[in-house]
């Protein structure tokens, strides 16, 4: 058994709660562990920690779709609690889960949570700053911004609350749209940077071929974080919104929206375009449209890396015929809105060890720490600080897609539609609830089984004032 100083758990997701995670204790001999090489923690960290040896803290672990990265971020973890003298306690939460929000608040305001984590910026810290729940880290932010330089630029938008610092900025998430160069060569049609959703849609019909199991149209509507981003992006392009770019208003009912999703609804009902859709595309969940992608049945999704990712470490002959390109533009816009996301670390209210957990979030955004995750998870877990990128030859030459997903993280925000909306809008804590609550996806299913599409954006636009007031945002 490896030391007592540092232990694993698994989180399985909407089965089983935060605080009933089932322990899993590490193995050094079962061939579990990953045989890389692990970068020493810097003395000025262990220096640091010194006055804390003997300590113990809980980290949660929003869970990577690759479990070898997870293994590295477990890997690098053991590494600093052995250097420090410390215990670590490592467990991972499967975001997706709806209800994680209100289970860790619970923690929280039990005491009983967790001192330090990291989940996805755009998606939760408004949520978790609104119920009260998360300390102020500028300090660490300003001191690391002196050291690596700039964070990733929406990390300024989404981590930052009346000019405080409320989540550090801990790794970059690449997302794209991924098509099958391939089948598009065999059709006479060479890739582009930029399309529309209109000029996607038909590359996607003019390549699929049902008796060839090509289908390609690869994204639901059905309840799932894939077919919430498309959706959101669509409309977005469109010139429509959730909220006001202050986040404050629901503003989701306007012409804009009901075009883009008469647009998207028209894909799943229209029988023109019944050949491009996989079999049970209705009825797909988070994971399907990945599994599709790398069985090869699919010649369009758009995700994070995640897909791109396992397609490269695992060597499947999808990985050489993809294309990548950034987002489809829309009526609304010039450019794709495609910001990425980051994961931010975040030391919850009461934390037991707020120190060590400051420091253990310094060592992890660190290039000796964080390559050996963005090597198993490429494009997933890039740098979130400029100087990283710079730190290890990896970032820089890993893949060719690196150089679009730096871009990316470091492209000047806010991105304007030309209608006036401007993204990232003011992080929201209404906003992040009412994608977590599946409303775009519900307000779709409706549209799919045969409501008017202008009837069902004023049905969600409903349920969204309800959920902003909720989260204290009065309509």
């Amino acid at each position: 058994m490896d030391s007592p100083v540092w232990s694993r758990r698994g989180f399985l997701g909407m089965g089983v709660g935060v605080l009933g995670a089932a322990g899993l204790a590490a193995c050094g001999d079962d061939g579990s562990a990953p045989k890389a090489q692990v970068a020493d923690v810097p003395k000025e960290l262990v220096d640091a920690a010194a006055a804390l040896k003997g300590s113990a803290m809980g980290l949660l672990s929003q869970k990577l779709y690759s479990t070898a990265a997870n293994d590295a971020l477990d890997a690098s973890v053991k590494k600093f609690a052995e250097a420090t003298g410390t215990t670590i306690e490592n467990s991972l939460v499967q975001a997706d889960a709806g209800d994680v929000v209100a289970k860790i608040d619970a923690e929280v305001k039990g005491g009983v949570a967790r001192d330090l984590a990291f989940m996805t910026d755009s998606r939760f810290v408004a949520q978790f700053h609104a119920l009260g729940d998360l300390e102020d880290v500028t300090d660490i932010v300003t001191a690391l911004t002196a050291k690596y330089g700039e964070p990733c630029a929406e990390a300024k938008n989404f981590c930052v609350f009346d000019g405080k610092w409320f989540a550090i900025p801990y790794h970059f998430i690449g997302i794209g749209s991924f098509l099958r160069k391939d089948w598009m060569t065999e059709k006479g049609i060479t890739p582009k940077d930029v399309y529309t959703w209109e000029e996607l849609r038909d590359l996607c019909l003019a390549i699929s071929d049902p008796g060839k199991r090509r289908f390609g149209w690869g994204m639901t509507v059905n309840r799932s974080g894939d077919g919430n981003g498309m959706i959101e992006a669509l409309i977005n392009s469109y010139g429509g919104a959730i909220a006001s770019n202050d986040g404050r208003k629901v503003t989701f009912d306007t012409p804009e929206t009901v075009q883009a999703v008469t647009f998207l609804g028209d894909i799943y009902t229209n029988p023109k375009y019944k050949s491009m859709l996989p079999p049970g595309v209705d009825s797909w969940t988070d994971t399907s449209n990945n599994e599709n992608w790398l069985a090869g049945v699919l010649g369009y999704t758009r995700n994070s890396f995640s897909v791109y990712a396992d397609s490269k470490t695992k060597k499947n002959p999808v990985y050489g015929n993809t294309h990548v390109f950034s987002d489809c533009i829309g009526p609304a816009t010039d450019k794709s809105l495609l910001l990425g996301q980051s994961q931010g670390f975040v030391v919850f209210k009461g934390a037991k060890n707020a120190a060590l957990a400051k420091l253990l979030a310094q060592y992890l955004i660190t290039a000796p720490a964080l390559v050996g995750v963005a090597k198993e998870a490429p494009g997933l877990a890039m740098p979130a600080w400029a100087k990283v990128w710079d730190a290890d030859p990896f970032f820089a030459s890993g893949d060719p897609a690196f150089p679009m997903l730096r871009n990316m993280s470091q492209q000047p925000l806010p991105l304007p539609t030309k209608n006036g909306l401007s993204f990232p809008q003011k992080a929201s804590a209404g906003q992040q609830a009412v994608v977590a609550a599946y409303v775009l996806t519900d307000m779709m299913q409706q549209v799919v089984q045969g409501a008017a599409p202008a009837q069902a954006v004023k049905d969600a636009h409903a349920k969204m004032v309800q959920i902003f007031t909720q989260q204290g945002l009065p309509q």
